[in-house]
């Protein structure tokens, strides 16, 4: 072979072999997930190898928003939780906390939205999980992605890395709504699971429930006492006791199905709102600003007329209603809650003066005072 032809067949030889390395080198395992009913990724789970490029595609069919967290294996619940933790803040960090725990993320993804993440799988072997951080999703929107070289995966029904909804097609758990062993008060029995563990109240999430808008929160407390918060009217819905939810439906995937209420409601707005600020007759407009947390209870921020208002609100020690905790520190001029006779409520305050149902308030005691609700004897809704 002369001089001239084996520069040729080396310099082939070479072209050749990098070809090879860079197909090898640029080849990517594809991932698609998107959303389905009931707070769901419709993929909860998959299979990468170690070091592998992964191009994960994720998809929001639904009509919320939500994010995507790849975290460290066994991380899933402290991310839940430090995304909770964020508060007022959690918007603008699209609920994603700061922490080495979070390997990857993708932030908010609006309805009929899509984003691309591209990353290195982990060479270390393991089970990763992921997640959707938003207020209340997380605690049942999850999957896993395993990395090991030999593909291998538990059986479906037996993987307790994914949502136990997606286990089985019927779950049969039986499971008393609270956890407190104090006065076993209002115990109900065969109420199907709501979380993959037993949750400590209090605690809340997102839920489609009856009577509300699709930006209701529902949050469980102590003493087996509930209520509804929605966030889009800024108002305090219902409260009920002897149970939290049954979304077991609609995390089974069901189209049409809201959340049912386990137990007996004894209060239901029946006010325009129950807060007004200068004018009682006149149109109170509202804009929700998010919560924080406070000793894990929710502490409510909204404008009533462009003025700030924050509504904590907790159970009353005997369980026997709520008290609500308002905060206006800027307020300059009168305000009023408002109640209803038939709102299945009995009403005390800790300043100001009621007349006719209505409590009047001036301005210095607005800054900071409650409201305690009773049930009344007999009373459900």
């Amino acid at each position: 072979m002369t001089l001239k032809k084996s520069i040729v067949f080396f310099l082939f030889f070479l072209s050749i072999k990098q070809i090879l390395a860079s197909e090898t080198i640029d080849s990517v395992k594809t991932v698609k997930i998107d959303v389905q009913v009931g707070l769901q990724f419709d993929l909860v789970r998959f299979h990468v190898k170690p070091g592998e490029k992964v191009k994960l595609i994720f998809s929001n069919s639904d009509d919320m928003s939500h994010n995507l967290l790849i975290t460290k294996p066994e991380s899933r619940l402290e991310i839940v939780n430090e995304a909770l933790q964020l508060g007022e803040k959690g918007p603008s960090m699209d609920y994603i906390p700061k922490s080495a725990s979070v390997l990857w993320s993708i932030p908010v993804v609006n309805p009929n939205q899509t984003q691309t993440l591209i990353f290195i799988a982990p060479q270390q072997p393991g089970v990763y999980p992921y997640v959707c951080t938003l207020p209340g999703h997380g605690l049942i929107m999850f999957g896993a992605m395993y990395v090991n070289a030999d593909g291998k995966m538990p059986e479906l029904k037996n993987d307790p890395n994914i949502p136990p909804s997606r286990r089985l097609d019927n779950i049969k758990v039986v499971m008393p709504h609270n956890e407190h062993k104090d006065s076993g008060r209002d115990k109900i029995e065969n109420v199907k699971p709501l979380h993959p563990y037993i949750p400590i109240s209090p605690y809340l999430y997102r839920v489609f429930i009856e009577g509300a808008s699709p930006a209701a929160i529902a949050v469980s407390l102590p003493g087996n006492l509930s209520y509804c918060w929605d966030a889009s009217t800024c108002k305090l819905l219902f409260a009920w006791s002897g149970g939290f939810l049954d979304n077991s439906e609609l995390w089974r995937g069901k189209g049409d199905v809201l959340a049912k209420v386990v137990g007996t409601p004894f209060f239901r707005d029946k006010t325009e709102f129950p807060l007004s600020i200068g004018n009682n007759d006149g149109i109170q407009v509202v804009d929700y600003k998010g919560y924080s947390l406070i000793n894990r209870y929710p502490e409510f921020h909204y404008t009533l007329n462009g003025i700030d208002v924050y509504e904590l609100i907790m159970p009353k020690n005997d369980g026997s209603g709520l008290i609500r905790k308002f905060r206006i520190p800027d307020g300059t001029k009168t305000v009023w809650f408002n109640t209803n006779p038939n709102d299945g409520a009995s009403y005390i305050s800790s300043s100001g003066k009621w007349e006719n149902g209505k409590l009047k308030l001036v301005p210095k005691q607005a800054i900071d005072f409650s409201i305690t609700m009773s049930r009344k004897e007999g009373g459900s809704l």
